[in-house]
């Protein structure tokens, strides 16, 4: 880091914490917060509605908090495209699967890949969804990926079933959150630390001997309190293995809070709170997928040579947290470290030719012979013939400090709610891949007993100073929000065969505006601009650039008890959009994790939501709710990647897995005690390839239009039967053909459970 580059880092920081230190109280302190201010929960349900059985009691003036999701700015009032999933619309899907709980919201898409959403692959706005790497992604408030900067592709994805709620920040917004402000940022919220004793218990179990066990329980006294949590889910999964054999999975995850309040009254209070996670997998998963002609024909069927591919992994996760409030002052200060341990042994390759060239063109003179070993209807007879399996070991490092100050104040006729942070971080990724030979056998894998090779053996780490302020001053009707995030990223790559080690440095200034105004009580007009950025992986030439954009949004917003409607219009202006070679787009050992620079290119649509709950006066509501997304994507430049997404470009193709048209809508119907709800999801065409004009057959997945059903029935006042049948009428369709062959969605699903919660 230069000394010019230090002294702004520093004299930013000590600007904005000087400013609110300034700040004096000037009322009686309010009750402390059942959560620390930096990690709020939802928002309140509205008038009329119970909260949920767990909520904490708090007074209006922290409520007013609670209800807080931008700066101090209410969800109806900011200056940018807002979401939150609360914990009603969760237990409404009933739905294990991220993408498709965040696939409810506009502006979100993803590209499919295991039918469970194991490790989703998640974009906002026209960001590549390969492993979720373009979005920023945290859980309270803290990033949550295996190495956020060093290697952003999130093979770890947090069970959903646990989270009390989601909040997807797209438009100015973005600046808050880093490194990946291109798109915007993904926050999932988990259950706090209950401020009376409650327990809850959650079985379930269904088709392809699907299985979950959830349950929590806490309790509080004046000064302490803890929760204790932990989740099982496993299935046997739906596709057919040829000579059969177990496809599916089990996961567990447990969580442990405590919190205590140091000081509990007062005009200054302070509190602590310690968070202990422990995850773990085991999933028989594998990136083999199929032939056009054998997907339809069976779309659930599996090649024998997948049998010994196997994903394992665990995860440890430590976060203590200090909160001071003084008035209208809250600062938290939060040291974090999270460790990521996983092997995917899985086939790569046959030595002599590409499975997906292979898959592409089975029929072909060449093609036919490796396509019969793949499939277990010739022996291997050549050495080119050998199929290369092994296992790709990885362990992720991710740690870091970071403290966040909101203050509230006012100067003359202008009220302030301003936010300031400060995030030192380390992350780091360790790989070692190894890979073996094996001949196709009578259907059966044989080892052909040659020394196991290493194809790569590196150790990528990074070290980030990230700094963001943001104000949302409000004035009558208006609300402007500016906003700058400054990221100092210093990075080393050593790569062990080649013996060759390389150091890389960045500095980047975001800064970003919003503005609300409001026209009526109900409907207000919002629009910002900000520069977007994703930095690029270490080890890449000096010639690469990391991804940079200037993002516009305008809209309009209407806002009552029970009604919400938004339309919002987006245009990301790319001067360097950027593409990072994975194994899971396809990509070949010499290419992995080498950086593609694309050049300009244009991302704009249109994003719509509404939702509105028609009441009766027999107790009975009617809730419905759509959101849809249009969506286009243009590369002004002419370029070659290794990549197979894309190829050789032109300038005019378009980006490939961004669908022109995406639409979720649902309509249920509610009484006292009970609720059933009819969900429908479409997702359009995608390309596979970027390209312009018709897509060639073979490039593109299948439209898809796929419905649920949920229903539930509170039998007594602490018990809930529930019955979800996920694609109710047995959709099937190609989501993705990467890295290896045509990929199917999950198929029909039918899940009973009951829930406990005392």
């Amino acid at each position: 880091m230069s000394v010019r580059s230090f002294a702004v880092a520093v004299s930013f920081f000590l600007v904005v914490t000087q400013a609110t230190a300034q700040q004096q109280p000037t009322s009686e302190a309010p009750p402390p917060p059942e959560t620390p201010p930096s990690l709020p929960t939802e928002a309140p349900p509205p008038p009329g509605e119970a909260p949920p059985p767990d909520a904490p009691v708090v007074s209006p003036e922290v409520s007013k908090k609670f209800e807080s999701v931008v700066v101090g700015t209410s969800e109806t009032r900011t200056s940018g495209s807002i979401h939150v999933i609360k914990p009603e619309k969760l237990q409404r899907f009933e739905l294990d699967d991220p993408q498709a709980i965040l696939q409810t919201v506009p502006g979100v898409y993803g590209r499919g890949e295991d039918g469970f959403g194991l490790r989703p692959n998640l974009g906002l706005r026209g960001a590549n969804p390969d492993r979720s790497k373009k979005v920023t992604l945290l859980e309270d408030g803290v990033l949550l990926g295996p190495a956020p900067y060093s290697a952003p592709a999130a093979y770890y994805f947090p069970v959903m079933t646990r989270m009390q709620s989601v909040r997807v920040l797209k438009g100015p917004a973005a600046v808050q959150q880093g490194p990946q402000t291109i798109g915007g940022s993904v926050e999932l919220i988990t259950r706090d630390v209950p401020s009376t004793e409650s327990f809850g218990l959650d079985l379930a179990g269904g088709e392809y001997l699907y299985g979950k066990a959830h349950g929590y329980f806490g309790a509080s006294t004046e000064r302490a309190g803890f929760l204790l949590e932990g989740i099982h889910l496993r299935s046997d999964g739906f596709k057919d293995l040829d000579g059969g054999g177990n496809t599916g999975f089990h996961k567990n995850e447990w969580m442990a809070k405590a919190r205590y309040r140091l000081v509990p009254d007062g005009p200054v209070r302070q509190s602590l709170q310690l968070k202990l996670g422990y995850s773990d997998e085991v999933s028989n998963e594998t990136y083999l997928g199929l032939s056009d002609a054998d997907f339809s024909d069976n779309p659930l069927r599996r090649y024998g040579a997948s049998r010994l591919d196997r994903m394992e992994w665990y995860r440890t996760q430590l976060v203590l947290s200090h909160v001071l409030e003084s008035g209208s002052l809250a600062v938290t200060t939060t040291a974090y470290r999270q460790d990521f341990n996983r092997s995917w042994r899985k086939v790569n390759r046959f030595r002599g030719a590409a499975i997906a060239d292979v898959l592409a063109d089975p029929t072909s003179a060449r093609n036919s012979i490796y396509y019969g070993v793949l499939t277990g209807q010739f022996d291997s007879s050549t050495r080119e013939e050998s199929l290369l399996i092994g296992p790709n070991k990885r362990v992720f490092v991710s740690q870091g400090l970071q403290s966040v100050a909101r203050w509230s104040t006012t100067t003359g006729p202008l009220s302030h709610n301003l936010e300031a942070g400060v995030r030192y971080h380390y992350d780091s990724i360790d790989r070692l891949h190894t890979e073996d030979g094996f001949r196709m056998v009578g259907g059966a894998l044989v080892p052909e007993g040659e020394p196991t090779a290493t194809t790569a053996n590196n150790k990528d780490s990074t070290y980030a100073l990230a700094l963001h302020a943001t104000d949302a001053i409000s004035w009558g009707p208006l609300v402007v929000t500016p906003g700058v995030r400054l990221e100092l990223i210093r990075s080393k790559s050593r790569d062990r065969l080649l013996g060759e080690s390389q150091s890389g440095a960045l500095e980047a200034l975001m800064p970003g505006v919003g503005v609300y105004g409001a026209l009526t009580q109900a409907l207000g007009l919002f629009g910002g601009v900000y520069r977007g950025f994703s930095p690029p992986a270490p080890g890449q030439p000096e010639a690469v650039l990391p991804e940079q954009s200037v993002n516009y949004e305008a809209g309009a917003r209407w806002t009552r008890r029970g009604e919400r409607l938004e339309v919002v219009g987006f245009f990301n202006d790319y001067s360097n959009l950027t593409d990072i070679c994975t194994f899971s787009n396809g990509c070949l050992n010499d290419n992995l994790d080498r950086q593609f620079d694309a050049g300009e290119a244009h991302i704009y649509g249109l994003e719509v939501f509404a939702e509105k709950t028609f009441r009766t006066q027999v107790g009975v509501s009617f809730p419905v709710s759509v959101a849809y997304t249009f969506t286009q994507t243009r590369l002004l430049e002419d370029f070659r990647s290794a990549d197979p997404q894309f190829g050789l470009v032109r300038a005019g193709d378009e980006l490939p897995y961004v669908p022109w048209h995406q639409l979720f809508a649902t309509a249920g119907v509610e009484g006292a005690r009970w609720g059933a709800y009819v969900n429908a999801s479409f997702v359009d065409v995608m390309r596979e390839v970027a390209g312009q004009g018709v897509i060639p057959e073979g490039e593109k997945t299948d439209a898809l239009l796929t419905f649920d059903v949920n229903a539930n029935w509170n039998v007594t006042r602490w018990g809930q039967v529930y019955l979800s049948a996920r694609n109710v009428l047995d959709q099937q369709g190609i989501v993705s053909r990467r890295p290896f062959g045509a990929r199917p969605n999950a198929p029909r699903t039918v899940i009973l459970g009951f829930k406990l919660s005392l």
